[in-house]
């Protein structure tokens, strides 16, 4: 694999995304491999793409992220407009089936991609999506989420975003109240306490509520031609995207494949986290063979 990726901008309805393609050395006759997360922009793959140096690997910015810069106005973007730009991105590519590993709120959109144009994608790993809707206690998911981006409009990011990594390390059901109660000082997390006046967080104001609230189109999923493998981690075992994980996979009638580490096992010091990336790229070439 070349050592530096090739660099490529897309203008897309709303947006211009930047994408990265990193070829292999020698001629490859495995489907390119796509790699995505949301909010998380391509730099939080580079241990992973490292891992996959006999195969095309496309890397790329979510709108709004990174070096993808939006154009519209729209406060929020849906998993439906972040599928499409990556269809868009597949396309630009040379078209697919690609192998898609998506993570997170990437897994989200990935869904909603295969939903909509399962032709692009040969087999989909959805990892960890955070789909509090299809939680048992779902109604007071869903207050979280939507009360979390209420603290966010009225006390910034700070207060919010201690109270988003409560709600994603949360273990077991969401109680009710869950955002009504007061977070830990802001600082103790190397946040701001103070609220500069900005709303322009990719995560908390973007991107959360659309992504935690989407409700997957399991008809059209389960009916794809793409093959979908659910994936959880080990050790993020009652957390709300491993929950998450598991209603979908339940909703599609297939048993979750369990990855090595947690929710950031891919990682290799990106963000300065360390998951189990070696064992985790094991695994999901395993997953992309089938």
């Amino acid at each position: 694999m070349t050592e530096q990726p090739a660099t490529h901008t897309l203008e897309v309805p709303g947006a211009v995304l930047t994408y990265d393609v990193r070829e292999p050395a020698a001629p490859s006759a495995a489907p390119p491999l796509m790699l995505i997360g949301s909010p998380m922009d391509a730099s939080g793959f580079v241990t992973l793409a490292g891992h996959f140096t006999d195969r095309t690997v496309i890397t790329y910015d979510p709108r709004g992220t990174g070096r993808s810069k939006r154009t519209d106005p729209a406060p929020e973007s849906t998993p439906e407009q972040h599928g499409d730009d990556v269809r868009r991105v597949i396309e630009a590519v040379g078209g697919g089936p690609v192998d898609l590993f998506a993570s997170s709120g990437g897994a989200v959109n990935a869904l909603a991609l295969v939903a909509a144009d399962p032709s692009a994608v040969r087999v989909l790993v959805a990892h960890e999506p955070p789909t509090v809707t299809l939680l048992p206690e779902h109604e007071d998911a869903v207050a979280a989420v939507r009360g979390i981006r209420a603290l966010y409009e009225r006390s910034g990011v700070g207060p919010a975003m201690v109270k988003f990594i409560q709600l994603v390390q949360h273990k077991g059901p969401i109680p009710p109240g869950f955002a009504d109660e007061p977070g830990p000082d802001p600082a103790s997390f190397g946040l701001p306490s103070a609220d500069d006046g900005s709303r322009d967080d990719v995560l908390l104001g973007q991107n959360l509520v659309t992504c935690c609230l989407y409700q997957p189109d399991f008809d059209a999923l389960r009916t794809a031609s793409s093959r979908i493998v659910v994936a959880v981690g080990a050790e993020s075992q009652d957390e709300v995207a491993h929950r998450g994980g598991r209603a979908v996979a339940a909703r599609l009638g297939v048993d979750p494949t369990v990855y090595p580490s947690n929710h950031a096992g891919f990682l290799g010091g990106e963000y300065g986290q360390n998951g189990d990336p070696t064992a985790f790229a094991a695994v999901l070439r395993e997953s992309l063979a089938g």
